[in-house]
Protein backbone atom coordinates (compact mmCIF):
# COMPACT_ATOMS: atom_id res chain seq x y z
CA UNK A 1 0.00 0.00 0.00
CA UNK A 2 1.34 3.54 -0.81
CA UNK A 3 1.25 6.36 1.20
CA UNK A 4 -1.02 8.12 -0.45
CA UNK A 5 -3.19 5.31 -0.71
CA UNK A 6 -2.96 4.84 3.21
CA UNK A 7 -4.03 8.33 4.01
CA UNK A 8 -7.17 7.73 1.75
CA UNK A 9 -8.07 5.14 4.02
CA UNK A 10 -7.30 6.55 6.94
CA UNK A 11 -9.62 9.64 5.68
CA UNK A 12 -12.19 7.35 4.46
CA UNK A 13 -12.21 5.73 7.88
CA UNK A 14 -12.79 8.56 10.24
CA UNK A 15 -15.32 9.74 7.81
CA UNK A 16 -17.47 6.47 8.24
CA UNK A 17 -16.42 6.49 12.32
CA UNK A 18 -17.26 10.48 12.63
CA UNK A 19 -20.87 9.28 11.19
CA UNK A 20 -21.17 6.71 13.32
CA UNK A 21 -20.77 8.88 16.13
CA UNK A 22 -23.27 11.29 15.23
CA UNK A 23 -26.17 8.95 14.46
CA UNK A 24 -25.38 7.01 17.62
CA UNK A 25 -25.86 11.03 19.59
CA UNK A 26 -29.19 11.10 17.53
CA UNK A 27 -30.33 8.89 20.32
CA UNK A 28 -27.25 8.60 22.87
CA UNK A 29 -27.25 12.06 24.78
CA UNK A 30 -23.72 12.15 26.71
CA UNK A 31 -21.91 9.45 27.27
CA UNK A 32 -19.27 9.96 24.57
CA UNK A 33 -16.40 7.56 26.69
CA UNK A 34 -18.65 4.59 26.49
CA UNK A 35 -19.78 5.19 23.12
CA UNK A 36 -16.07 4.88 21.72
CA UNK A 37 -14.88 2.23 24.08
CA UNK A 38 -17.97 -0.07 22.42
CA UNK A 39 -16.55 0.89 18.88
CA UNK A 40 -13.15 0.21 20.01
CA UNK A 41 -14.24 -3.10 21.24
CA UNK A 42 -16.24 -3.93 18.10
CA UNK A 43 -13.11 -2.63 15.50
CA UNK A 44 -10.65 -4.84 17.79
CA UNK A 45 -13.43 -7.72 17.11
CA UNK A 46 -13.88 -8.61 20.52
CA UNK A 47 -17.34 -8.88 22.96
CA UNK A 48 -18.41 -6.50 25.59
CA UNK A 49 -20.05 -6.35 28.84
CA UNK A 50 -21.67 -3.18 30.12
CA UNK A 51 -22.56 -3.10 33.66
CA UNK A 52 -24.67 0.19 35.33
CA UNK A 53 -27.71 0.71 36.96
CA UNK A 54 -30.82 -0.02 35.29
CA UNK A 55 -32.29 2.73 32.86
CA UNK A 56 -28.63 4.14 31.79
CA UNK A 57 -29.35 3.44 27.73
CA UNK A 58 -27.66 0.10 27.79
CA UNK A 59 -29.78 -1.75 25.53
CA UNK A 60 -30.61 1.31 23.98
CA UNK A 61 -26.67 1.82 23.02
CA UNK A 62 -26.70 -1.49 21.45
CA UNK A 63 -30.06 -1.66 19.59
CA UNK A 64 -28.50 1.77 17.87
CA UNK A 65 -25.61 0.28 16.93
CA UNK A 66 -27.16 -2.43 15.28
CA UNK A 67 -29.87 -0.32 13.32
CA UNK A 68 -26.74 2.10 11.96
CA UNK A 69 -24.93 -0.89 10.34
CA UNK A 70 -26.47 -3.54 8.31
CA UNK A 71 -25.74 -6.46 10.94
CA UNK A 72 -27.98 -8.62 11.76
CA UNK A 73 -29.47 -7.96 15.41
CA UNK A 74 -30.60 -10.58 18.23
CA UNK A 75 -31.47 -10.18 21.57
CA UNK A 76 -31.44 -12.81 24.56
CA UNK A 77 -33.51 -11.60 27.70
CA UNK A 78 -31.54 -13.77 30.45
CA UNK A 79 -33.79 -15.07 33.11
CA UNK A 80 -33.10 -18.36 35.84
CA UNK A 81 -35.34 -20.94 33.18
CA UNK A 82 -33.34 -19.80 30.52
CA UNK A 83 -31.97 -22.91 28.62
CA UNK A 84 -28.95 -23.68 26.31
CA UNK A 85 -31.07 -24.70 23.87
CA UNK A 86 -32.77 -21.45 24.05
CA UNK A 87 -29.86 -19.77 22.73
CA UNK A 88 -27.88 -22.17 20.77
CA UNK A 89 -30.53 -23.57 18.83
CA UNK A 90 -32.77 -27.36 18.53
CA UNK A 91 -33.21 -30.16 16.26
CA UNK A 92 -36.54 -30.57 15.69
CA UNK A 93 -38.74 -33.23 13.46
CA UNK A 94 -40.26 -32.40 10.83
CA UNK A 95 -42.53 -33.41 8.06
CA UNK A 96 -41.19 -33.97 4.46
CA UNK A 97 -42.07 -35.68 1.19
CA UNK A 98 -39.88 -38.44 2.33
CA UNK A 99 -41.31 -38.56 5.86
CA UNK A 100 -40.05 -37.20 9.40
CA UNK A 101 -36.52 -35.47 9.71
CA UNK A 102 -34.50 -33.73 11.94
CA UNK A 103 -33.72 -30.29 11.31
CA UNK A 104 -31.54 -28.07 13.42
CA UNK A 105 -33.46 -24.89 14.19
CA UNK A 106 -30.99 -22.28 15.31
CA UNK A 107 -31.28 -19.95 18.39
CA UNK A 108 -30.85 -16.18 18.66
CA UNK A 109 -27.52 -16.47 18.75
CA UNK A 110 -26.63 -17.01 15.20
CA UNK A 111 -26.34 -12.89 14.67
CA UNK A 112 -23.96 -10.43 14.00
CA UNK A 113 -24.89 -8.87 17.31
CA UNK A 114 -26.05 -10.54 19.71
CA UNK A 115 -27.31 -8.49 23.20
CA UNK A 116 -27.44 -10.41 26.25
CA UNK A 117 -29.29 -8.06 28.62
CA UNK A 118 -28.55 -9.52 32.02
CA UNK A 119 -26.57 -11.80 31.87
CA UNK A 120 -25.95 -12.72 35.28
CA UNK A 121 -29.40 -13.70 35.66
CA UNK A 122 -29.01 -16.62 33.41
CA UNK A 123 -27.85 -19.97 35.31
CA UNK A 124 -24.39 -21.29 34.91
CA UNK A 125 -25.25 -23.90 33.04
CA UNK A 126 -27.07 -21.90 29.94
CA UNK A 127 -23.85 -19.09 30.46
CA UNK A 128 -21.42 -21.91 29.79
CA UNK A 129 -23.42 -22.32 26.25
CA UNK A 130 -22.47 -18.96 25.14
CA UNK A 131 -18.12 -19.63 26.19
CA UNK A 132 -17.63 -21.51 22.94
CA UNK A 133 -19.67 -18.87 20.83
CA UNK A 134 -17.29 -16.05 22.11
CA UNK A 135 -14.08 -17.36 21.85
CA UNK A 136 -13.81 -20.22 18.55
CA UNK A 137 -17.12 -18.14 17.14
CA UNK A 138 -18.87 -21.69 16.18
CA UNK A 139 -21.37 -23.66 18.33
CA UNK A 140 -21.57 -27.42 19.07
CA UNK A 141 -25.59 -28.98 19.09
CA UNK A 142 -26.05 -32.49 18.80
CA UNK A 143 -22.38 -33.30 18.38
CA UNK A 144 -22.24 -30.98 15.11
CA UNK A 145 -20.25 -27.92 14.72
CA UNK A 146 -21.80 -24.38 13.26
CA UNK A 147 -20.05 -21.41 12.42
CA UNK A 148 -21.57 -18.63 13.46
CA UNK A 149 -22.05 -15.03 10.94
CA UNK A 150 -18.65 -13.00 10.43
CA UNK A 151 -18.15 -10.59 11.89
CA UNK A 152 -19.94 -11.98 15.65
CA UNK A 153 -20.21 -10.21 18.85
CA UNK A 154 -21.53 -10.76 22.25
CA UNK A 155 -22.48 -7.49 24.06
CA UNK A 156 -23.69 -8.12 27.26
CA UNK A 157 -25.33 -6.06 29.68
CA UNK A 158 -25.48 -6.75 33.74
CA UNK A 159 -26.90 -4.37 36.66
CA UNK A 160 -24.75 -4.95 39.71
CA UNK A 161 -26.72 -3.38 42.27
CA UNK A 162 -30.08 -5.96 41.77
CA UNK A 163 -28.00 -9.07 42.63
CA UNK A 164 -30.77 -11.40 43.91
CA UNK A 165 -31.72 -13.91 41.58
CA UNK A 166 -28.50 -13.88 39.71
CA UNK A 167 -25.40 -15.87 39.28
CA UNK A 168 -21.87 -14.76 39.10
CA UNK A 169 -20.14 -15.04 35.37
CA UNK A 170 -17.36 -17.51 35.97
CA UNK A 171 -13.67 -16.28 35.69
CA UNK A 172 -13.67 -18.39 32.58
CA UNK A 173 -16.61 -16.24 30.92
CA UNK A 174 -15.22 -12.67 32.06
CA UNK A 175 -12.06 -13.62 30.81
CA UNK A 176 -13.78 -13.66 27.07
CA UNK A 177 -15.14 -10.53 27.52
CA UNK A 178 -12.65 -7.95 25.71
CA UNK A 179 -13.64 -5.15 27.84
CA UNK A 180 -15.80 -4.57 30.43
CA UNK A 181 -17.32 -0.71 29.93
CA UNK A 182 -19.25 1.05 33.04
CA UNK A 183 -21.91 3.02 32.39
CA UNK A 184 -22.16 6.26 34.49
CA UNK A 185 -25.15 8.95 35.34
CA UNK A 186 -25.15 11.54 33.10
CA UNK A 187 -25.23 15.08 34.12
CA UNK A 188 -27.60 17.39 34.47
CA UNK A 189 -27.67 19.03 31.10
CA UNK A 190 -27.63 15.70 29.60
CA UNK A 191 -30.13 14.39 31.38
CA UNK A 192 -32.21 17.57 30.85
CA UNK A 193 -32.00 16.89 27.17
CA UNK A 194 -32.90 13.38 27.80
CA UNK A 195 -36.14 14.44 29.10
CA UNK A 196 -36.68 16.98 26.20
CA UNK A 197 -35.79 14.01 23.45
CA UNK A 198 -38.34 11.37 24.77
CA UNK A 199 -41.08 13.17 26.35
CA UNK A 200 -42.33 15.37 23.30
CA UNK A 201 -43.41 12.53 21.14
CA UNK A 202 -44.84 9.34 21.12
CA UNK A 203 -42.07 7.92 18.87
CA UNK A 204 -39.68 5.57 20.76
CA UNK A 205 -36.79 6.42 19.80
CA UNK A 206 -35.24 9.07 16.78
CA UNK A 207 -34.54 7.63 13.45
CA UNK A 208 -30.97 6.54 12.30
CA UNK A 209 -29.35 6.18 9.07
CA UNK A 210 -27.31 2.99 8.00
CA UNK A 211 -23.64 4.28 7.60
CA UNK A 212 -21.48 1.09 7.33
CA UNK A 213 -22.59 -2.18 6.39
CA UNK A 214 -20.73 -6.13 7.22
CA UNK A 215 -18.04 -5.75 4.40
CA UNK A 216 -17.30 -2.10 5.53
CA UNK A 217 -16.75 -3.51 8.97
CA UNK A 218 -14.62 -6.47 8.54
CA UNK A 219 -12.45 -3.69 6.51
CA UNK A 220 -11.75 -1.67 9.49
CA UNK A 221 -11.30 -4.52 11.17
CA UNK A 222 -8.64 -5.67 8.96
CA UNK A 223 -7.09 -2.06 9.28
CA UNK A 224 -6.93 -2.20 12.65
CA UNK A 225 -5.04 -5.10 12.83
CA UNK A 226 -2.12 -3.17 10.36
CA UNK A 227 -1.93 -0.54 12.61
CA UNK A 228 1.95 -0.56 13.90
CA UNK A 229 2.69 -0.20 17.49
CA UNK A 230 6.23 0.14 18.67
CA UNK A 231 8.28 -2.38 20.61
CA UNK A 232 8.84 -0.43 23.71
CA UNK A 233 4.77 -0.02 24.02
CA UNK A 234 4.48 -3.49 23.12
CA UNK A 235 6.58 -4.53 26.13
CA UNK A 236 5.11 -1.87 28.49
CA UNK A 237 1.57 -3.84 27.43
CA UNK A 238 2.63 -7.34 28.35
CA UNK A 239 4.58 -5.61 31.75
CA UNK A 240 1.81 -4.08 32.74
CA UNK A 241 -0.72 -7.60 32.59
CA UNK A 242 2.20 -9.35 33.94
CA UNK A 243 2.23 -6.73 37.43
CA UNK A 244 -1.20 -7.87 37.69
CA UNK A 245 -0.11 -11.46 39.10
CA UNK A 246 2.50 -10.14 41.58
CA UNK A 247 0.26 -7.11 43.12
CA UNK A 248 0.08 -7.30 46.77
CA UNK A 249 -3.63 -5.91 46.61
CA UNK A 250 -4.53 -8.42 43.74
CA UNK A 251 -5.26 -12.11 44.23
CA UNK A 252 -5.63 -13.46 40.59
CA UNK A 253 -4.08 -11.21 37.91
CA UNK A 254 -4.92 -11.23 34.15
CA UNK A 255 -4.21 -13.94 31.32
CA UNK A 256 -2.46 -13.44 28.32
CA UNK A 257 -5.60 -12.77 26.49
CA UNK A 258 -5.32 -9.23 28.38
CA UNK A 259 -2.31 -8.25 27.09
CA UNK A 260 -3.72 -9.55 23.26
CA UNK A 261 -6.50 -7.35 24.22
CA UNK A 262 -5.04 -4.48 25.58
CA UNK A 263 -2.66 -4.38 21.94
CA UNK A 264 -5.77 -4.69 20.14
CA UNK A 265 -7.88 -2.02 22.06
CA UNK A 266 -5.44 0.25 21.26
CA UNK A 267 -4.37 0.03 17.98
CA UNK A 268 -8.35 0.44 17.61
CA UNK A 269 -8.68 3.97 19.62
CA UNK A 270 -5.54 5.17 17.59
CA UNK A 271 -7.42 4.53 14.08
CA UNK A 272 -10.74 6.11 16.26
CA UNK A 273 -8.82 9.33 16.67
CA UNK A 274 -7.54 9.19 13.32
CA UNK A 275 -4.19 7.87 13.90
CA UNK A 276 -2.03 5.44 11.77
CA UNK A 277 0.26 4.72 15.19
CA UNK A 278 -0.74 3.62 18.88
CA UNK A 279 0.33 6.02 21.71
CA UNK A 280 1.30 5.20 25.40
CA UNK A 281 -2.10 7.12 26.00
CA UNK A 282 -3.66 4.76 24.30
CA UNK A 283 -2.11 2.03 26.82
CA UNK A 284 -3.08 4.27 29.55
CA UNK A 285 -7.04 4.27 28.75
CA UNK A 286 -7.21 1.20 27.45
CA UNK A 287 -6.09 -0.38 30.52
CA UNK A 288 -9.13 -0.04 32.79
CA UNK A 289 -11.75 -1.54 30.76
CA UNK A 290 -9.78 -4.46 29.40
CA UNK A 291 -8.34 -4.90 33.05
CA UNK A 292 -10.90 -4.67 35.31
CA UNK A 293 -13.34 -7.52 35.36
CA UNK A 294 -10.11 -10.00 34.93
CA UNK A 295 -8.32 -9.31 38.08
CA UNK A 296 -9.53 -10.58 41.24
CA UNK A 297 -8.38 -8.20 44.35
CA UNK A 298 -7.45 -9.83 48.09
CA UNK A 299 -9.37 -9.04 51.38
CA UNK A 300 -7.66 -6.46 52.55
CA UNK A 301 -7.79 -4.57 49.55
CA UNK A 302 -11.79 -4.34 49.33
CA UNK A 303 -11.68 -4.49 53.07
CA UNK A 304 -9.97 -1.08 52.32
CA UNK A 305 -12.80 -0.34 49.75
CA UNK A 306 -10.33 -0.06 46.79
CA UNK A 307 -11.81 -1.14 43.38
CA UNK A 308 -10.23 -2.68 40.43
CA UNK A 309 -9.82 0.99 38.63
CA UNK A 310 -7.88 1.98 41.97
CA UNK A 311 -5.18 -0.68 41.69
CA UNK A 312 -5.25 -0.55 37.73
CA UNK A 313 -4.36 3.48 37.91
CA UNK A 314 -1.79 2.58 40.43
CA UNK A 315 -0.28 0.00 37.86
CA UNK A 316 -0.14 2.31 34.97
Amino acid sequence: MTDAEAIDTLEEVSDVLDRVRTEIAKRIVGQRSVVDQLLICMLADGNALLESNPGLGKTLLVRTIADISELEFSRIQNTPDLMPSDVIGTEIVRETAEGQTFVFEKGPVFANIVLADEINRATPKTQSALLEAMQERQVTAAGTTYDLPDPFFLLATENPIDMEGTYQLPEAQTDRFMMKILVDYPTFEEEREIVDRYTTTLQDSPPVERVINQQGLLEIQELVRQVPVADDLKNEAVSLVQRTRNHEDIDYGASPRASMGLVLASKARALLEGRTHVSKEDLSAMAPPVLRHRIILDFQAEREGLSPDDVIADLV
